[in-house]
């Protein structure tokens, strides 16, 4: 299959578009955003029940891939002017290809694994154990040159991934291919891309970093010391815009590179 080779400014242009589409039914899109938050979390009660918390954990892994669909299914349907439903956060689940989804979330579980067994070397597992088993690094820790290096190799090993999840899920749901070949097509489909996706990242660090940062700096600004905590109040409805913005966004990057759900690449988003 065909991918697009688009401009550092299209791929830039992909956060407006999910703007746009997050506008078109903010509401419905934090719906569906809070339900997927409220399953992940249940997922991660098990530890409650009396199961390793490690098996909550693991699960909602090889799951991500079949939400992601879900996401993508709700852009879609924004941008053919519907409303998304909490339906659509279900798509990747239909019995058709749900086989190909739970493959890939398989294998998106071992990477996973992999990048984190190779943070292990440089700071013997506190990096690990925080993002598995929740348990916080010493401030020590968190401050140390090792834990500093293990972010490093986690950004490096994770960025592969990133590539080959970034569109596989969808090309295995809405093209039908097998997960290997998704895998090798998302890869291949943003390492062209590779300008787009640098104006891309560059616009979402803006949106996900100068945004909260404003908004924070305004809200201590007419607090007091005993208020602080309303500013950090603001850290859920800010999530529950930002994050519908990036799904969304997703969908604008799938749709120029393959042209093939809401019309040509480049059509614009409205």
């Amino acid at each position: 299959m065909k991918a697009e080779v688009v401009s550092f400014r299209r791929g830039a242009g992909w956060i407006g578009d999910g703007w746009r589409l997050f506008r078109a039914a903010p509401f419905a899109w934090i719906a569906i955003v809070f339900v997927y938050w409220l399953l992940m979390s249940l997922l991660g009660s098990v530890a409650a029940f009396g199961a390793p918390a490690q098996l909550g954990v693991a699960v909602a892994v090889v799951l991500v891939p079949a939400f992601s669909v879900g996401f993508m299914a709700a852009a879609r349907s924004a941008a053919r002017g519907a409303s998304p439903a909490i339906a659509d956060l279900f798509a990747g689940f239909r019995a058709a290809g749900l086989q190909r989804q739970l493959a890939l979330g398989a294998v998106y579980a071992l990477l996973l694994a992999a990048v984190l067994w190779l943070t292990t070397l440089a700071d013997g597992g506190a990096l690990a154990r925080w993002m598995v088993a929740g348990e916080r690094p010493e401030a020590q820790t968190l401050h140390s040159e090792a834990f500093r290096a293990a972010l490093v190799l986690a950004a490096l090993g994770y960025a592969p991934v990133m590539m080959m999840y970034w569109f596989a899920p969808v090309l295995c749901a809405w093209h039908g291919l097998a997960p290997a070949k998704a895998l090798f097509f998302s890869f291949v489909a943003t390492l062209v891309n590779w300008r787009a996706f640098l104006g891309y990242g560059l616009a979402a660090a803006l949106l996900a970093v100068a945004v909260p940062f404003v908004v924070f700096t305004v809200a201590l600004l007419f607090a007091d010391g005993g208020l602080r905590g309303l500013a950090m109040g603001l850290v859920l409805p800010l999530l529950l815009v930002l994050l519908p913005i990036l799904y969304a966004s997703f969908f604008a990057s799938y749709r120029d590179i393959f042209g093939t759900a809401a019309g040509a690449p480049g059509a614009p988003i409205r």
